[in-house]
C-alpha cells in the first residue's frame, strides 16, 4: 500500500505543534496523547501497534503492539482517517519544549533510527519497529538503551526532540563524539559505538557521564540541546524535597509567607 502524501505546516517556537492536512480518504498515525486538535471529518481509531497495513491477522497485530512496548510507549496509537468529501486538518502537540522536525524518509533511504520517545505521528503507511544495538556496550551504556524506535517507509515521519536541534553530515571515517542523551537520530549507516571518556577524574567530577557515544559516517546525525531526561533532573533538583512550597529568597519569603515571623511569635503554638 502507497504512503499517504500529506501537507503540513509546524507552528510556535518553544512549544512548536504540527498541523497536518488530510485529503478525503487520507490518514495519519498519531502517538497515543499527543493529538491536540481535529476538524469534524477526522474519524479517530485507536489500534494495537502502529496500524500498518502489513499488520495482517491478529497476531501481526501483537507483534506490532510488541515492538512499541518493547520501546517503552503505549501497546496502541490512534490513526486519524479524513472520511470527508474535503480537506479537514488534524494537529499534534509536543510534549515538551523543543523542536518538531518533518522526516522525509524517502529521501532519508527509507529508514530512520531514534531515540525511544522521539516518535510523535506520520503519514499512514510509515512503520515502527525497533532497532537493536549490536554491541552489548552501547546497550548497556548508551543511555538510551539497547533498544531504539526504527521508522519506515517512503513517507513523512515527524519526530520531537528537546531544546535546539542541529543536523551534521558526516563523511566517510568522519567521527563525532556525543554526549549520549543528546542524540535524536540517525540514518542507518551511521556507525553508533560507546566510548569511555579515558580519566577516572574526567569521569567522576566532569559532570558528563562515564561515556559518550562516538558516531562514524557516512551519515545523517541530528542532535538535541535539551534532552528531556537533562531538563527533568533538573526539575527535580530544585524541587522541595521535603514536600510543601519554597519561596524564592529565603528570608524574604519566610517573612511574606508568615513562616519565619510566625515561628519566632508563635513557636509551636503549644498549651
Amino acid at each position: 500500500m502507497a504512503m499517504d502524501v500529506v501537507d503540513f505546516e509546524i507552528k510556535g517556537a518553544e512549544m512548536q505543534f504540527v498541523e497536518v492536512e488530510l485529503d478525503p480518504g487520507e490518514a495519519a498515525v498519531g502517538e497515543a496523547g499527543s493529538m491536540m486538535f481535529m476538524d469534524a471529518g477526522i474519524h479517530m481509531d485507536t489500534v494495537f501497534g502502529d496500524g500498518a497495513p502489513q499488520q495482517g491477522g491478529f497476531f501481526g497485530k501483537l507483534m506490532g503492539a510488541g515492538k512499541r512496548l518493547i520501546t517503552g510507549e503505549s501497546l496502541f496509537t490512534t490513526v486519524y482517517t479524513n472520511q470527508s468529501s474535503s480537506k479537514q486538518r488534524v494537529a499534534f502537540a509536543a510534549p515538551y519544549p523543543g523542536k518538531i522536525l518533518p522526516m522525509d524518509l524517502r529521501q532519508l533511504g527509507g529508514t530512520l533510527i531514534c531515540q525511544k520517545d522521539a516518535f510523535l505521528c506520520a503519514a499512514r503507511g510509515v512503520s515502527l519497529g525497533i532497532a537493536v544495538q549490536q554491541k552489548l556496550s552501547t546497550g548497556f551504556f548508551g543511555g538510551e538503551g539497547f533498544i531504539m524506535q526504527k521508522l519506515d517507509g517512503d513517507g513523512l515521519a515527524f519526530v520531537h526532540a528537546g531544546g535546539t536541534v542541529v543536523r551534521r553530515t558526516l563523511q566517510p571515517g568522519q567521527t563525532l563524539l556525543v554526549d549520549t542523551g543528546c542524540v535524536v537520530a540517525y540514518t542507518p549507516n551511521v556507525s553508533f559505538e560507546i566510548q569511555y571518556v579515558g580519566k577516572i577524574k574526567t569521569a567522576l567530577f566532569g559532570g558528563e557521564g562515564l561515556f559518550l557515544a562516538k558516531l562514524t559516517g557516512p551519515g545523517e546525525l541530528w542532535l538535541q540541546s535539551l534532552p528531556f531526561s537533562r531538563l527533568a533532573s533538573r526539575i527535580f533538583a530544585a524541587a522541595p524535597q521535603r514536600g510543601g512550597s519554597r519561596e524564592e529568597g529565603s528570608v524574604l519569603g519566610g517573612f511574606a509567607s508568615g513562616g519565619l515571623l510566625g515561628g519566632l511569635l508563635g513557636g509551636d503554638n503549644d498549651e
